[in-house]
């Protein structure tokens, strides 16, 4: 089967239509022309009725005659113009009493359908009826009509024909040459509706070969100017290349990312293995170093597939996860571990308020930033979420603890930062939630606090209501 093209559709339509339409005005046009020239040719043969009625007269013996008719077919043989005048007879036949010189001796003209009752049904008007055919094989259309004279109560029927090959001949004629003239204005609709369609659905063709150049690599994105009903197409799919080129590059930096993350452990294992062969105290230390470093690349490969799960869940994910349950338990939680040092946190967001993401995801997110303000607190940990408009809201965390320096602010947000090689952990806290805001789409910021400290305002995207 042949794919489907709509170019062949829209053409097949269009020229359906059309083509349906001169059909029906063509016949309506043969139509109209074949009933006018029949009334006007009718016309002609109630006229020479008229001529008749006006010229007829009553004999003494009660015939009715001609005596002259100025028309001069009338008095040439099958000339194919006659006329007949005819009375009626008590058994309801006709009796010629006069007839045209052109019918010669030819049988009498032909009543209409219904014989005599049709004319007496409407006397003095004339009927129209095709009498076929007539003499020498003519095709006759013929009038007939019932009048009186005067000095004669009897009725008289006066017929006149006349050869309507003329009428047929100019009827094709005109049928023919508007089918002629209909079938070029078709050929003419269909060329013009093919080249209305091609030009029409030109854009499409030009963003068919923009997009096949940006897939060669040729081109970035997809610049021309196209109509209206195309733009919002190019702009999704200049976004959706500008995606994919975004994760393309994201994921050749999180590989390059994580090889370099875990060649130092692997150089200082390598390192403690070959001294190890060598040195006793070295070979003693061995394990442990292994064991140092096989966390650091757990840590690592662990971060960068945290990471990855994030970004693919914030492109698909529409998991609505409600922001003040998960504070709550984080509040509880982190007071419990920093129970010794007495920290206190205030937390407060509205009870609508929801991440567009999972619940895991918003546990790390916040569970990091206002873990590192406990560890930095001095006693006080302030926790706020509002809505900052319909698609995005924001999270601030800060504390009262002695604060960062603007010009070091950036380095917290790297992997493995640590600004204190005395507390515990990896470095990795705050990169994580850095690197987690941006596969949501959102932001990581650093300032001063009003409580003394440093504070956190993290835009994540916010859900639907």
């Amino acid at each position: 089967m042949r794919r489907p093209s709509l170019v062949r559709r829209l053409v097949l339509l269009a020229a359906g239509w059309s083509l349906a339409v001169l059909l029906v005005t063509g016949f309506a046009l043969t139509a109209f022309f074949a009933n006018a020239a029949q009334i006007r040719f009718d016309r002609g043969l109630a006229e020479q009725l008229d001529n008749l009625l006006s010229t007829a007269a009553v004999a003494a013996d009660g015939q009715v005659s001609v005596p002259v008719i100025g028309d001069v077919k009338t008095t040439r043989g099958f000339s194919g113009r006659y006329w007949s005048i005819a009375l009626p007879t008590p058994e309801g036949t006709l009796s010629e009493t006069d007839r045209s010189m052109s019918l010669g001796d030819a049988p009498p003209l032909r009543l209409p359908d219904g014989g005599l009752a049709t004319l007496t049904a409407q006397p003095g008007r004339p009927v129209f009826y095709d009498a076929g055919e007539g003499p020498v094989s003519m095709s006759l259309r013929q009038a007939a009509m019932v009048a009186t004279l005067p000095g004669r109560t009897a009725p008289v029927v006066f017929m006149a024909a006349e050869d309507r090959s003329d009428l047929d001949r100019d009827q094709r004629r005109f049928a023919a040459t508007i089918s002629a003239a209909l079938g070029l204005l078709g050929v003419g609709l269909v060329l013009a509706v093919l080249i209305q369609v091609r030009v029409g659905l030109w854009p499409l063709f030009a963003l068919r070969r923009e997009i096949a150049a940006v897939r060669r690599g040729s081109a970035d994105r997809l610049v021309r100017t196209y109509p209206s009903e195309l733009e919002a197409l190019a702009d999704e799919l200049n976004a959706l290349v500008a995606h994919n080129q975004e994760v393309v590059e994201r994921q050749r930096t999180h590989v390059g990312n994580l090889a370099h993350a875990l060649k130092t452990p692997l150089s200082v294992m390598l390192t403690e293995a070959g001294q190890a062969a060598s040195n006793r105290d070295a070979a003693k230390r061995l394990p442990q170093v292994v064991q140092n470093q096989a966390e650091i690349m757990r840590d690592q490969v662990d971060h960068h597939l945290r990471r990855a799960r994030a970004a693919a869940r914030a492109q698909t994910n529409r998991e609505r996860t409600p922001i003040a349950p998960v504070l709550d338990e984080l509040a509880r939680t982190l007071e419990k571990i920093f129970r010794e040092k007495g920290v206190a946190i205030d937390w407060e967001a509205p009870e609508e308020l929801a991440f567009q993401g999972e619940k895991q995801d918003l546990l790390e997110l916040a569970g990091n930033v206002m873990e590192n303000a406990c560890k930095w607190a001095k006693g006080k940990v302030r926790v706020r979420a509002a809505a900052i408009d319909e698609t995005h809201l924001l999270l601030t965390v800060e504390d009262d603890g002695p604060g960062l320096p603007p010009e070091r602010r950036g380095e917290v947000l790297r992997r493995g930062a640590r600004l204190d090689e005395s507390a515990p952990g990896s470095g990795l806290g705050l990169s994580i939630v850095d690197d987690l805001a941006k596969a949501y789409g959102g932001t990581v910021e650093l300032a001063d606090a009003q409580l003394g400290g440093l504070v956190v305002n993290l835009t994540l995207p916010r859900a639907e209501s």
